[in-house]
């Protein structure tokens, strides 16, 4: 794929690479990982001084108005670095409320703009897997508002966020796809617990539960009973983030590998000379680029007007990536040998991220169904449009 960016937009990325190379080093990584919250505030700041946080923010609420390819490019050095800090989470929930919100809503977006707010999205429960219309959490109205019951599982940053963006179902059955709702939900509100713990890849998530929670009315995010296309819509979006961050791990995987077999030596030569080794790292190579294509043909397709076409270009780099993602890493890991699989060594972490990419907003099997339904969808209504 021919894909050539504007000078504005490598020169952002060259700042975060920057900013990434020299002041955000494994060994702080390590220790704001294991620290008392899980990120830095340093950190939070400098990416907000970058525009990191503004870039994907309409102009008219303090942003860049940037787009999906834009963002890419951000997540890209991101993962080359391994940052923790709540830009996903914060990025992803934010598509909601500009999507969906109100005015009010969208006046919060000036402060995710600034850094001063983050967001996180409650999605998930134990029930669904990776099915986000499968809710059991429910919205009931009341004279005041709302009255929300239930629960979330692996709210990414949970903990961190000062909002959150929770589905929940006004009507219908659990797997149906109709009555659902959003709401914008204060964490510190009565009946809210959050239980937060550190995930494999030394991220920070937390289960979070609602007791009788009482909302506003603006709590509502866009029409009530409506939120599965914006839901899956959105979806979409912080599935093409993640697959751009994971071509950034995959990249530094690849380097540190080439290093480290240029500098390990077996039989008196860097093992970087074997053959069979040297094919096994063009072939890291390749699925790298494979990778790549096609996590820029997803940011592409973001902006289209078919949601078929959408989803199908999502769901195929989502799995295109996953596959490359677990042969990069389990090669890495063998490549470096024992300690391919400590904590001392960067690699094991990129491995760690790469492997909860692959998780996330669906995996490799999930989003290979995905892709198989929207295509015999697609079948069928060209069937239909010809036979009319």
């Amino acid at each position: 794929m021919d894909f050539s960016f504007t000078s504005e937009q490598t020169q952002l990325a060259d700042a975060i690479r920057r900013y990434v190379t020299n002041e955000y080093s494994f060994e702080a990584r390590q220790k704001t990982v294991y620290s008392e919250t899980g990120v830095s505030e340093a950190a939070w700041r400098q990416l907000a001084d970058l525009g990191v946080l503004a870039l994907p923010i309409d102009e008219e609420s303090g942003g860049f108005g940037g787009t999906a390819v834009d963002m890419l490019l951000v997540m890209q050095e991101l993962g080359r670095g391994l940052v923790v800090e709540p830009v996903l989470s914060t990025v992803f929930a934010a598509e909601f409320i500009k999507r969906s919100g109100t005015a009010a809503h969208k006046a919060l977006l000036a402060q995710v703009a600034d850094g001063s707010l983050k967001l996180a999205a409650a999605l998930h429960e134990k029930q669904a897997r990776h099915e986000l219309f499968n809710v059991e959490t429910s919205a009931r109205a009341t004279a005041e508002g709302y009255l929300l019951q239930g629960a979330k599982t692996v709210v990414v940053h949970g903990a961190q966020a000062h909002r959150l963006v929770v589905s929940a179902r006004l009507s219908g059955g659990s797997r149906e796809k109709g009555g659902l709702a959003l709401f914008l939900v204060d964490p510190t509100a009565r009946g809210v617990t959050r239980r937060e713990y550190r995930t494999i890849d030394g991220l920070r998530a937390a289960d979070i539960s609602f007791a009788g929670t009482t909302l506003p009315r603006d709590a509502l995010l866009g029409v009530a009973g409506e939120a599965w296309p914006v839901i899956d819509a959105v979806s979409d979006y912080g599935v093409a983030l993640l697959c751009a961050e994971s071509i950034g791990v995959m990249e530094m995987l690849n380097s540190q590998t080439l290093e480290y077999t240029k500098t390990r030596k077996q039989f008196g030569q860097p093992i970087a000379r074997f053959q069979a080794l040297q094919h096994r790292m063009v072939e890291m190579f390749m699925q790298l680029e494979q990778a790549r294509s096609m996590a820029y043909l997803a940011a592409v397709k973001l902006a289209s007007a078919d949601d078929a076409e959408r989803r199908r270009a999502v769901s195929a780099a989502k799995v295109r990536i996953g596959q490359a993602g677990k042969y990069v890493g389990q090669q890495a890991v063998q490549l470096h040998g024992g300690m391919g699989v400590t904590n001392e060594l960067p690699a094991a972490h990129y491995f760690k991220r790469l492997t909860m990419i692959e998780l996330s907003l669906g995996d490799t099997d999930h989003h290979l169904a995905r892709f198989i339904e929207e295509g015999r969808e697609v079948s069928v209504s060209e069937a239909l449009r010809h036979a009319a």
